[in-house]
């Protein structure tokens, strides 16, 4: 039973109550005599202020008994607020979390795959003057070999970034300038090392 039915309940049941305990004296006074009659009255009077008073603390206590129970109400609400608010910051904070871990793996993995790129342009740019070089010293070699006047010559050939070295001896220095020109001619040929030495004499530089 809640506090406004409860109330409801005892006020009814006070009021009927003195209603039958002045309807009893009522009746008791009329049979008596005049001096009897009075002395009911008197009763009739204690009895209905009796009643007044279990009536009156019956409206107080209910009154209270439905404060408490507003209280409380507003006491648990209040409780379920907060925890509601504190539910929806956490579910904030852990969303805002996972938000930055996914950025973070996502500017991670960005950083990899352009590390990865350039080291696969590194390795194809080196892979690729490696083979551009060998190319080039094998097309020198060929034309020094295919040179009636340098074939029989030691010459060696070396190629880094274009730049060829020759290294050997020759018996002029006409065959030195012959084999720096055939060299020059080739394609790719960037520039000439010359070491060439000439038979009996010091290295020559051109």
């Amino acid at each position: 039973m809640n506090p406004q039915t409860e109330y409801l309940y005892k006020l009814f049941t006070s009021k009927l109550f003195a209603m039958a305990c002045l309807s009893a004296a009522l009746g008791l006074a009329a049979c008596q005599p005049e001096g009897q009659a009075e002395k009911a009255g008197q009763k009739v009077d204690k009895a209905v202020e009796n009643a007044g008073q279990k009536i009156e603390q019956t409206t107080v206590k209910a009154e209270r008994n439905i404060e408490a129970a507003k209280e409380s109400v507003v006491q648990q609400a209040e409780k379920a607020g907060a925890s509601i608010d504190k539910a929806a910051e956490t579910s904030n904070d852990s969303l805002e979390k996972a938000g930055k871990q996914i950025d973070q793996a996502i500017n991670n993995s960005e950083k990899r795959i352009d590390a990865a790129k350039d080291a696969v342009v590194d390795t194809t740019k080196a892979t690729g003057e490696y083979l551009d070089d060998s190319a080039i010293t094998a097309k020198v070699k060929t034309a020094l070999l295919s040179d009636d006047f340098l074939k029989l010559a030691p010459i060696d050939v070396t190629t880094v970034n274009g730049v060829v070295t020759l290294r050997g001896t020759v018996d002029s220095e006409q065959l030195v300038g012959r084999a720096i020109g055939l060299v020059k001619s080739q394609e790719h040929v960037n520039s000439v090392q010359n070491e060439l030495l000439v038979k009996t004499s010091v290295p020559s530089k051109q």
